[in-house]
C-alpha cells in the first residue's frame, strides 16, 4: 500500500502555513488512536499499577522498621509513580501529548523503576539511572507547555 505523504500529512492552515498532520497511532491498546488517547490509556495503566504497587508495598514492608532504607525507597518510587501517572492524564490534553507522554513514561521507568528495583532486591546497580529519570520527568512536565 502506497501513501502519498504530501497530500496525506501536509496541510495548509487558514493563514497559509504548512503543518504536518501525523497519522493516528496504531497499537494493541485499541486500534487506530490519537496520541492523546494512547497517553490517556497509558496513564490509566500506570495509575492502576501504582495502586497495585502501593498495596504490595503496604503489606510487603509491614513488619519492617519504618526507617528501613528499602522501605523508604519503595515509598518514594510509589509516590512519584502516582504523581506522574496523574501528570500523564494532563499530558494527554497538551499540545504535544506524544512528546510529553514519552518523556514522562521514560522518566517514570528510569526513576521509579530503579528505586522499585533497589527496594525489592537490595541491589543498587541501577541507582545511576534514577537521576536521568528525574531529568526526563522534569522535561515531560516542561513539554506540556508546548
Amino acid at each position: 500500500m502506497s501513501v502519498d505523504f504530501k497530500s496525506t500529512y501536509l496541510q495548509k492552515d487558514s493563514e497559509g502555513s504548512i503543518t504536518v498532520g501525523l497519522p493516528p497511532v496504531v497499537c494493541a491498546l485499541g486500534g487506530n488512536m490519537s496520541a492523546s488517547a494512547v497517553v490517556r490509556r497509558l496513564a490509566a495503566l500506570s495509575g492502576a499499577s501504582a495502586v497495585a504497587a502501593g498495596a504490595y508495598g503496604a503489606h510487603g514492608f509491614k513488619n519492617r522498621d519504618p526507617d528501613d532504607y528499602q522501605a523508604v525507597l519503595f515509598e518514594t518510587a510509589n509516590k512519584y509513580h502516582f504523581y506522574h501517572s496523574l501528570a500523564l492524564l494532563g499530558a494527554a490534553h497538551c499540545g504535544k501529548p506524544a512528546v510529553a507522554g514519552t518523556l514522562l513514561i521514560a522518566g517514570m521507568g528510569m526513576f521509579c523503576g530503579s528505586l522499585y528495583h533497589q527496594a525489592l532486591t537490595g541491589d543498587p546497580g541501577l541507582r545511576k539511572v534514577a537521576p536521568m529519570g528525574g531529568v526526563a520527568m522534569i522535561a515531560g512536565w516542561l513539554a506540556m507547555i508546548l
